[in-house]
């Protein structure tokens, strides 16, 4: 029976597809292509259909035909200074829409749901490293309609018993290291991906936001995490509820963190290019700190692969420069 990846078209939700086909799963796509390319699919690997998750009717043709075995759910809005100029829209996307999502999954039978959520949730953090058991404070509506989202996933648990899987992404990098996928979209907000379209000249620089926060450096500290191993992450914790195991909140992370000073230099050696760098003023939203603790993560048998910040840049350089062959050709 297939799996559902909402959002599969996108950025994190393409390298889960990977993961899934990778590992012999069958797998259906439901995206709306508003910031995802399915080129990506493996060729045969994936029926993909196109649509809204908020589409009440075609979720409950979608889990008609296909007899769905469990949902892993990406789509959403997650740019964090956005969701201050038009909350609204996230809570719609974010929240109502995977209301409808989980209403149909009900009627449908599915029993299993992982839940793609982000450290946004714990707003300014504390300092330390961040455990999944702390108080949840977001700062920004992002992180508030995805902490709304997993207080409604919880009581629906409670109420019908659907198992569920939590997952706080940090700061996601890098690119499958067989060049199949990576970060597509031109305008997104990715520290490293702006950094790289700076590199290849793509941008006429970089913007730095704030340097006066109380990090050794100035900038804010994040823990960045490889998507192909933040991918294994949710299958992992798929099958974690296949097997009937307890319901879970985990962060995917490595539990160290860089500053954006830091990801520029490293951006910067890898690629050998000087590029511009342009002080800003800090943006609304943007904590300090954020790097997770990950103890709960390993206790499920994950280990990263690619915790290296040098080739996370290599792979989004390399993946960049494919989306510009692409272009050319």
């Amino acid at each position: 029976m297939p799996v559902l990846v909402t959002g599969g078209a996108g950025y994190i939700g393409s390298h889960i597809v990977l993961e899934l086909t990778d590992s012999g799963e069958s797998v259906v796509v439901l995206d709306d292509l508003s910031t995802g390319y399915p080129q990506t699919f493996p060729s045969g690997a994936v029926t993909f259909v196109r649509g809204d998750v908020g589409d009440a009717a075609l979720l409950d043709s979608l889990f008609a035909r296909h007899g769905i075995d469990g949902i892993i759910h990406c789509a959403a809005k997650a740019v964090v200074p956005e969701s201050l100029v038009d909350p609204l829209a996230y809570y719609l996307t974010n929240t109502a829409k995977t209301r409808t999502l989980v209403a149909a999954a009900l009627a449908a039978g599915v029993e299993n749901l992982v839940f793609s959520s982000t450290a946004a949730v714990y707003g300014h953090g504390d300092g330390d490293l961040l455990a999944e058991d702390l108080p949840v404070f977001p700062i920004n509506p992002y992180g508030r309609s995805k902490v709304a989202t997993e207080w409604m996933l919880e009581d629906v648990s409670r109420a019908h018993g659907l198992h569920i899987a939590i997952l706080r992404y940090f700061n996601v990098a890098g690119a499958d290291p067989l060049g199949r996928a990576g970060q597509s979209s031109p305008q997104a907000t990715h520290l490293i991906k702006a950094a790289v379209q700076a590199v290849l000249g793509l941008r006429p620089g970089l913007d730095l936001y704030g340097t006066d926060y109380e990090t050794p450096d100035g900038t804010c500290i994040r823990d960045y995490v490889q998507v192909t191993d933040v991918a294994r992450a949710h299958r992992v914790a798929l099958d974690h509820l296949r097997g009937g195991g307890d319901n879970l909140t985990i962060n995917c992370g490595y539990g160290h963190g860089t500053s954006v000073r830091e990801v520029i230099a490293v951006v910067k050696q890898v690629s050998g290019v000087d590029f511009p760098v342009r002080i800003r003023e800090r943006r609304g939203g943007d904590p300090a700190r954020l790097v997770a603790r990950v103890d709960r993560l390993r206790t499920l048998g994950w280990t990263p692969d690619h915790d290296d910040l040098a080739g996370m840049v290599s792979q989004a350089l390399a993946w960049e420069r494919i989306l510009e062959e692409r272009k050319v050709a």
